[in-house]
């Protein structure tokens, strides 16, 4: 039996050292151990959401911004995330970042493949509505804009290298993206999975390109019976994305690099 003692105060203990029962202590230990375990565990969570976050932050960096936009680094000290260019923007072409994209939270882009910027709007409702002047509000037409470059990032999956053609819709059926085609609508955008093609040899980036002159094909070789031609990116190319999005081809051949701060082209995360 343990003993029971009165202590200086006239209190009683169980005979433990300065009179903490011997279950207080167990707890006390457990929750030190349990307090050890969250530090380690904090420690190796915030480690582990470092390099997502670098990783993420990567990702917003080479993301395509809508007409207009600033170097990267002024770009986003002046994007005040309002969400404006998505709203007025007539073919829903922009996004904004997602909350795990640091750096790129709420910051407005573009994924080419799925809906470029086909410049329904003429390139300034998104400008226009840019409050901070992100997106420069010095430009006036869309020959201005540079958002990137294109780029033939898969030659081997090219048609037209390979001198074949196209017959169908550019996308199939499901793709939900649209296009202005100035001969049916000069300002209302169509969807492109309502236009089918009978081409002999493919050349649906340089057909809907909204840029005069900025890519075209040229042949591959000197024999006027080789009917393969490969696509050649002009400096006049703004990096809408048009072509991309129109390319049949999967992989897609064609690609835009976006520009980075110093206006060299960047590798784009698909």
């Amino acid at each position: 039996m343990t003993d029971v003692i009165n202590d200086e105060n006239g209190g009683r203990s169980n005979g433990q050292p300065n009179g903490q029962p011997k279950r207080s202590r167990k707890v006390d230990e457990e929750r030190r151990r349990l307090l050890r375990s969250m530090a380690v565990g904090g420690v190796v969570t915030c480690a582990a959401l470092a390099g997502l976050l670098q990783h993420r932050m990567a990702h917003a960096e080479s993301r395509l911004r809508p007409p207009g936009a600033l170097d990267e680094e002024a770009f986003l000290a002046a994007c005040i995330k309002c969400g404006q260019c998505v709203q007025v923007c007539p073919i829903r072409a922009i996004h904004l970042g997602d909350l795990d994209e640091g750096l790129g939270n709420g910051v407005p882009y573009i994924v080419a493949r799925d809906q470029a910027c086909d410049f329904s709007c003429d390139a300034t409702q998104c400008i226009l509505a840019c409050p901070t002047g992100a997106l420069s509000h010095l430009i006036d037409k869309k020959e201005q804009v540079k958002m990137g470059v294109a780029k033939l990032a898969a030659p081997d999956a090219c048609l037209a290298r390979k001198g074949l053609g196209h017959k169908g819709t550019a996308r199939g059926g499901g793709f939900s993206g649209v296009l202005r085609y100035p001969e049916v609508d000069r300002w209302k955008a169509q969807r492109v999975a309502g236009r089918t093609y009978e081409l002999d040899l493919c050349d649906l980036c340089v057909r809907h390109c909204p840029i005069e002159g900025a890519i075209a094909l040229e042949p591959v070789s000197p024999d006027p019976a080789d009917k393969r031609r490969t696509p050649v990116v002009e400096a006049s190319c703004v990096g809408c994305g048009v072509c991309e999005m129109m390319c049949p081809s999967e992989p897609v051949a064609i690609r835009i690099e976006v520009l980075t701060t110093d206006r060299e082209p960047k590798g784009r995360h698909a």
